[in-house]
Parts: C-alpha cells; sequence; structure tokens
C-alpha cells in the first residue's frame, strides 16, 4: 500500500521547526540538505540563501515529514492560509497528549484534546510555526 508523507515549506525557518518537531517525535533526520548542497552553473543561490534548507526529512513511524524553506525569489507562503492539517493517529491516550502538549507548546489550540463526542481522544491546534495539526487516538482501532 502507498504512504502519504506530509511536506511543509517555510519562509527561512525550516530548520528550526524540524528540530522542535524531532524534539517532540524524536528519531534522526533522514535526510538534510542545503540550497548550497545543489550550487552550480545552472543553478546559482544567492549567500543570503545558501544555508537555508532545500530538502529535510524526518521519518515517523512508516511515514516520512518533509519540509523546505521557500527561496525569495519564489515569493512568501502565507502559513495563516493554509487549511490543510497534520493528522496523528496515536498508539495510546498517553501517546496522544504527549504529542499534542510537545507539538502545542507555544502555539495556539483551536479544539483542547479531550473525549470527542464521535468516541475518541481528539484535539487539534496550530503550532508556533502556524503548522496545523489534529491528534487522535481511537480505542476501537
Amino acid at each position: 500500500m502507498a504512504l502519504i508523507n506530509p511536506h511543509i515549506n517555510f519562509n527561512g525557518n525550516a530548520e528550526e521547526a524540524f528540530t522542535f518537531y524531532k524534539s517532540v517525535f524524536g528519531g534522526e533526520f533522514s535526510k538534510v540538505m542545503r540550497f548550497k548542497d545543489l550550487s552550480g552553473p545552472d543553478f546559482q543561490v544567492s549567500p543570503d540563501e545558501e544555508n537555508k534548507i532545500m530538502h529535510i526529512a524526518l521519518p515517523i513511524g512508516k511515514n516520512t515529514l518533509m519540509g523546505n524553506d521557500v527561496p525569495e525569489f519564489m515569493g512568501r507562503t502565507n502559513e495563516n492560509e493554509n487549511r490543510s492539517k497534520i493528522a496523528i493517529s496515536a498508539e495510546s491516550r498517553e501517546e496522544a497528549e504527549r504529542l499534542f502538549n510537545g507539538l502545542s507548546a507555544g502555539g495556539n489550540v483551536e479544539m483542547p484534546i479531550a473525549e470527542s463526542p464521535w468516541g475518541s481522544y481528539f484535539g487539534m491546534f496550530r503550532d508556533k510555526y502556524g503548522i496545523e495539526w489534529m491528534v487522535n487516538f481511537d480505542p476501537n482501532i
């Protein structure tokens, strides 16, 4: 079966955000490429963007969270207009609480994690980098 791996665009703080995500999820980055790693005659990078992240990947279970910094010549990413959410299916109520509390630190909680009307333990928030998350633990799955 195919896997779905979320990819997030950032305005110059991808490394900071992914270091934060790594502190919550654990693990190690499987790939970190900077724009300077691709710099050459056919792809020239300005000095102020050479250390920005071209691609970063953090394996989480069987999936991988990926991201990059958007180069200035492509314009800014409007983080507050992105209504897509990354959905996490936790394996336990304790894991759901740990992930919710860790990722929402410094962010804006939209729906506190609690028992939901549909029978799962669920919460929603926008993290301090503007990324929206849903955390869910369904004891019946």
